[in-house]
């Protein structure tokens, strides 16, 4: 039978939707979930270590947030948005897929600028609004060297602070991991699990012998996307490009390791989006770097092959990662739905903060 979309619904209290991150990134709280006891702790994350065991490793992805946002004009003079989405290389160098707003004063031949910096070209458009842009600097730069440089920080839209220019500084350090590989600025938003930890807290899991092994996950605008269909199963889910270098493929099968391996921990659904996709097509390892494009859509009651535990944050209504937690909570069945509402229910009377900002959850 379809799962109705209400299912993955709950009342949201807007003052816990976090704003600004924790002053100290392990200073979040983490509520950790006993799946085999149904025991719930509270604690906070830097308590992470108490949980984790030798031989244990942290699948994480290590993909970089580019400050995809710019801000140009019009020769009218009008202020549009531009917020980059993907290279297009096909198309030519500084070819990017692009949301341009107001869309309607961009059409196909329009241009804008800002100053001496960049000019752009409309070039296409497709179907569901997104603009092909070609773009030219006077420096040399490449359009992501300029939003470096330039671009505001791609918070999610439930983020409403003001666009104070000082808060920039902070944002382009807060809302991207410690261990992100800012040579790998390929994603439009952060991968909000791995956040919470510190370089600090790594070392400590290291000298305990908690591994890591790294997967790059493209993060693509439709992780905000909601379900707007009745059912769970209609919902055209999003694709997101991923990667799985060799030793985090060995990392995934018991008979590759050289030593009794622990739990397969994934940071953050991205993580569970590439693994699970990646044990979807192959038995074991490959001898090459596997590139995909993950369209799964993981939901109650899917079981799951690579992925013993979860570190995750407290995510939006009815959202796809919702949908993905429930399934986690009790795989193989639709019973971790209802667990789920529980589990919010308590956060949002302890006044955990939600989302991107916010605490985290640890599924064990």
């Amino acid at each position: 039978m379809p799962l109705s979309t209400d299912l993955f619904d709950y009342a949201m209290p807007p003052r816990l939707v976090a704003q600004t991150p924790a002053a100290r990134r392990d200073a979040s709280r983490l509520m950790v979930v006993d799946r085999a006891t149904r025991a719930v702790f509270h604690h906070v994350f830097a308590d992470l270590p108490r949980f984790l065991k030798p031989g244990d490793i942290l699948f994480r992805n290590n993909a970089a947030v580019l400050p995809a946002r710019l801000h140009a004009r019009r020769p009218s003079g009008g202020v549009i948005e531009c917020f980059l989405i993907r290279s297009d290389p096909a198309h030519g160098d500084n070819v990017w897929w692009c949301l341009v707003r107001p869309g309607k004063k961009l059409p196909i031949g329009a241009t804008f600028a800002h100053g001496d910096d960049f000019a752009g070209n409309v070039l296409a458009k497709d179907a569901e609004g997104a603009a092909l842009i070609h773009f030219t600097t006077t420096s040399g730069e490449s359009i992501a060297d300029v939003a470096n440089r330039l671009g505001d920080v791609p918070l999610p839209p439930y983020i409403e602070r003001l666009g104070d220019p000082a808060d920039r500084p902070r944002d382009l350090e807060r809302y991207q991991t410690v261990y992100a590989d800012r040579a790998r600025q390929v994603a439009v938003a952060a991968p909000t699990a791995g956040l919470h930890f510190t370089p600090e807290l790594l070392a400590m899991l290291s000298s305990q012998g908690v591994g890591s092994a790294d997967v790059t996950l493209h993060v693509g605008l439709g992780t905000f996307k909601p379900i707007a269909t009745d059912t769970i199963e209609s919902h055209p889910i999003h694709r997101e490009i991923y990667e799985l270098p060799v030793a985090t493929q060995q990392a995934l099968f018991p008979s590759t390791t050289p030593s009794p391996r622990g739990r397969r921990i994934a940071v953050g659904t991205t993580t569970v989006r590439s693994v699970e996709d990646f044990l979807s097509r192959h038995t074991a390892p490959l001898d090459h770097l596997h590139i995909a494009e993950a369209g799964i859509f993981i939901y109650p009651p899917r079981t799951f092959r690579g992925v013993d535990a979860l570190i995750t944050n407290f995510h939006q209504p009815r959202s796809t990662l919702l949908c993905l937690v429930a399934a986690f909570l009790a795989p193989g069945s639709t019973d971790g739905i209802g667990w789920l509402k529980e589990l919010y229910a308590d956060a949002i009377a302890r006044e955990y903060r939600f989302f991107s900002y916010g605490d985290a959850m640890l599924i064990l």
